[in-house]
């Protein structure tokens, strides 16, 4: 199996939820990071639409870096994706939307998100905020040699449960998109 496969669990949360977890990772997991991000998502105009697409093109700056990042594989709420990324200089996000667009990607999903991430029982925790909108969070673990998907997914899934976090499936986490293309997301 490759390194770089990305196994990720999703889920909605309350305001409530968000600080009380916020509040107990503090305590109980190790903070790694927060993030603030703003993406173009390309692969919302990609032939097949959201639900269908097997590529996540996108470009994103977090935290003042631009980064190109291409997701290979379905998505839908838990996944199992191959992930490339590229960091770039600071400053390069304009040109880098110039070169897509002059790669035909001329039309992408602006979205805004704010997160605080933290490490809780060997998963990584990414308790994310939609300014003006929203909470949800994504538990992940990258698969490496040897690894069985399917157990870290097992893995994911019972750390989910122990901290009683509802998991989006496939039509919820799909609803979940359409909301925020049309409310909190631009084009």
């Amino acid at each position: 199996m490759d390194k770089n496969i990305e196994i990720e669990i999703r889920g909605p949360l309350s305001k409530e939820k968000f600080n009380n977890l916020v509040l107990f990772f503090d305590k109980k997991g190790r903070k790694l990071t927060e993030k603030d991000r703003i993406l173009i998502d390309y692969s919302t105009f990609l032939e097949g639409g959201v639900e269908n697409r097997k590529k996540d093109i996108r470009l994103r700056v977090t935290n003042g870096i631009p980064e190109i990042i291409v997701k290979l594989g379905k998505w839908g709420g838990t996944d199992q994706r191959k992930e490339l990324s590229v960091l770039t200089n600071p400053n390069s996000f304009d040109t880098l939307v110039e070169i897509f667009g002059e790669l035909g990607f001329s039309k992408g999903m602006l979205c805004a998100r704010k997160s605080k991430v933290y490490e809780y029982k060997g998963v990584e925790f990414a308790l994310v905020e939609v300014p003006n909108h929203s909470y949800y969070y994504e538990a992940e673990k990258m698969a490496h040699e040897n690894e069985s998907a399917e157990q870290i997914t097992e893995e994911i899934k019972r750390v989910c449960l122990d901290l009683q976090l509802e998991m989006f499936d496939q039509k919820t986490f799909f609803e979940y998109i359409d909301k925020l293309n049309k409310e909190a997301n631009e084009v």
